[in-house]
């Protein structure tokens, strides 16, 4: 804390400051109003404003180790659906600020595909399954759904956190998605409660209950 001195005749006289005006005082009551306002919209930028800073490349530092990335959520997706999975990526990040999170797509090469699959879905607190017609054309995507509910069962943490969602684009009907899907309630996204269902299941209290329990796992692993 700094203190301020003011060096002087003591013996002077000087006219005290005149008070703020009301005009002054209203203006600084409705300062903090307004700053409030303004963090407060922080996360309700416009998608305009959202697709440029999507380009704009991460700075990460170099002590960093990108292994040590426990994502809130990968969207696991059809080889087609690429492009939609990214959106609905973009979307959640963006709009929900629900970060970081991954598609399988960006998953590194050069590793298994069985690899890749089991290491992304412990890494990440959510594994979203992608429905649209091009997810019964592949039968790597019906196994990625499999393997991602017996990852579910296994680990106690991990339950409830296979959340299927039907996109605006392409959806694949109830009437054919997997029995063992249809059990489970899915994420739509032309609902009118979508994004009141996307914070009740996304709560930062169980990314962090999840992120805990894999580091503890992964630091058992390393020594």
């Amino acid at each position: 804390m700094c203190t301020f001195i003011i060096m002087g005749n003591t013996t002077s006289k000087r006219d005290p400051p005149p008070p703020p005006t009301n005009k002054e005082k209203g203006t600084n009551g409705n300062a903090g109003h307004r700053d409030f306002k303004k963090n407060h919209g922080l996360c309700g930028l416009s998608l305009e404003i959202e697709e440029i800073s999507t380009n704009v490349p991460e700075i990460h530092s170099s002590d960093e180790d990108p292994d040590d990335v426990f994502y809130k959520f990968v969207i696991l997706h059809a080889e087609n659906d690429t492009n939609e999975a990214s959106r609905l990526q973009h979307l959640l990040q963006n709009k929900f600020c629900i970060k970081p999170g991954i598609i399988f797509a960006e998953m590194p090469g050069g590793r298994h595909l069985l690899e890749n699959l089991n290491d992304v879905v412990n890494r990440s607190a959510w594994t979203i399954i992608l429905l649209t017609e091009h997810f019964l054309s592949e039968a790597w995507c019906e196994f990625q759904s499999y393997t991602s509910l017996m990852n579910a069962l296994n680990k106690q943490h991990k339950y409830n956190s296979v959340i299927p969602l039907r996109p605006l684009n392409n959806p694949l009907p109830r009437e054919k998605t997997p029995c063992v899907l249809q059990a489970i309630n899915a994420l739509e996204e032309d609902s009118p409660g979508f994004a009141k269902q996307v914070e009740k299941i996304f709560q930062e209290s169980k990314y962090r209950q999840q992120q805990a329990i894999w580091r503890k796992e992964r630091t058992n692993e390393i020594h």
